[in-house]
């Protein structure tokens, strides 16, 4: 085991050297390689370093570059040095995090993790807070605790009952609402159509002025950083209102709440913590390796009686049992990656990347403008939008920028518009990485050559 650990560990330091030189996205032969791997079920055991000497030499070529400096695709971040160290060291330990008898190192990872979280976010301290997969396991956990809550008001107990002849709860959400809250809304039974939208203005920002009458069966969701333009509902307009209405409140956060770690960008986020649940994502913007979520709660007791059930065999104390905030029951102890992020960075580091990630996209934004290509976002966190002309154009340029290689950047549709979305989510970015993948994006850009002759 000693041996095995070690010559692994030296094939991924071996890796992430390498991200620094190899293009981006894996080469054909790299992807045509992995056909080594269908083979038959093995009828003897093998070696296990035999087993990741075969995993190396097939899986790392046939990645795509995420973890390293030039990757702009979706909103991924890379995985800090302590917490790539800490997911070994976690691995290692085995540790099954649902009840604190199972692990009390990761439960206790967790309390401190959470509060750490629940401070440079500027969210409530008294909040219940569970780690699960991602945003939409967050979002899905987040409404679950609406749905009781609302419910409960009108003497429905919707975990012993089911939704069946329950009362109707009106959700509202926004035009630009993501795909995660729509999906989190069919797990939980209140549908992804039966939604009033809410008109959004042209960054994609719910209309405060356009809300629906609410009360308090009323369950509004808003976005902190839309995955496109990167901008913010105006909470500190729509909360007020629903507050007086009795609405719960939930937040979709999965990035955007980071930027009130940073003083220059915790504008952005004013009203937000007056909500009553929030999704936020540890592997985006905390860099932190997959998967990694947080769901929050305002009133513990609300997301307690959403996902806590017990039975005779668990060991339940009188502590904070991880199992009762998520839906999951055994799970990896996520919590110790989250940690390790806070405890290396400290509040200033946390502030500086996300004020650093938000300076390069920036620098995308000004560098394609100033080349006279279009940006059609205002650029306020770490989001650009541009368009290379019409859309045919601009899916040109981005198929030619992906199989450049130098940096990887993919394509969203933004209110009729093709464009090519960068998002800069990685701590791994530097200036050096910017410059380098601007200069190949505006070469592509600039080939003066027909689709046939590029492609």
């Amino acid at each position: 085991m000693e041996d095995l650990l070690r010559t692994t560990a030296e094939r991924a330091a071996r890796y992430l050297i390498d991200l620094k030189d190899r293009g981006v996205a894996p080469t054909p032969a790299a992807i045509a390689n992995l056909g080594r791997l269908d083979e038959a079920f093995p009828e003897r055991p093998t070696d296990p370093s035999a087993v990741v000497a075969l995993l190396d030499e097939i899986g790392s070529p046939a990645t795509l570059g995420s973890a390293g400096g030039r990757f702009f695709g979706f909103v991924v971040g890379g995985s800090l040095p302590a917490t790539v160290a800490a997911s070994w060291l976690a691995a290692a330990w085995d540790q099954n995090a649902g009840i604190v008898v199972l692990s009390p190192i990761a439960a206790r990872l967790e309390e401190v993790a959470m509060r750490w979280m629940l401070d440079v976010l500027g969210l409530p301290p008294a909040c219940g807070v569970g780690f699960v997969t991602c945003a939409t396991q967050a979002n899905f956990a987040g409404l679950a605790a609406a749905r009781h809550a609302l419910l409960a008001r009108r003497g429905w107990n919707v975990e012993t009952q089911g939704l069946f002849g329950a009362p109707p709860i009106t959700v509202v959400v926004g035009e630009e609402v993501h795909v995660s809250v729509l999906k989190a809304l069919m797990l939980v039974g209140l549908g992804r159509e039966r939604v009033i939208r809410v008109p959004a203005d042209g960054q994609g920002r719910m209309r405060a002025d356009a809300l629906p009458p609410l009360d308090d069966n009323t369950l509004v969701c808003l976005q902190a950083g839309n995955v496109n333009t990167g901008a913010f509902d105006p909470a500190n307009k729509i909360i007020p209102q629903a507050k007086a209405a009795g609405a719960w409140v939930h937040v979709d956060g999965a990035f955007g709440l980071w930027a009130a770690a940073a003083p220059a960008r915790a504008h952005l986020v004013n009203g937000f913590a007056a909500a009553d649940s929030w999704a936020i994502d540890a592997h985006k913007w905390l860099n932190v390796p997959y998967d990694s979520g947080m769901v929050v709660v305002r009133d513990p007791r609300h997301l307690h009686a959403a996902m806590a059930v017990n039975a005779p065999y668990l060991v339940i104390g009188e502590a904070r049992e991880p199992e009762h905030y998520t839906p999951d029951f055994s799970r990896r102890a996520r919590g110790i990656e989250v940690w390790a992020a806070l405890r290396s960075l400290g509040r200033q580091g946390v502030a500086d990347l996300i004020e650093r990630t938000c300076r390069h996209a920036t620098r995308f934004a000004e560098g394609l403008r100033e080349a006279g290509y279009e940006i059609l976002n205002d650029v306020v966190i770490n989001q650009v939008l541009v368009s290379f002309g019409d859309a045919e154009l601009t899916r040109r340029v981005i198929a030619g920028v992906q199989a450049d290689g130098t940096c990887w950047a993919g394509a969203t549709v933004w209110q009729g518009r093709t464009a090519m979305r960068i998002s800069v989510s990685s701590w791994a970015t530097t200036e050096a990485d910017v410059e380098r993948s601007l200069e190949a994006m505006l070469g592509v850009a600039t080939e003066d050559v027909t689709p046939s002759q590029r492609f």
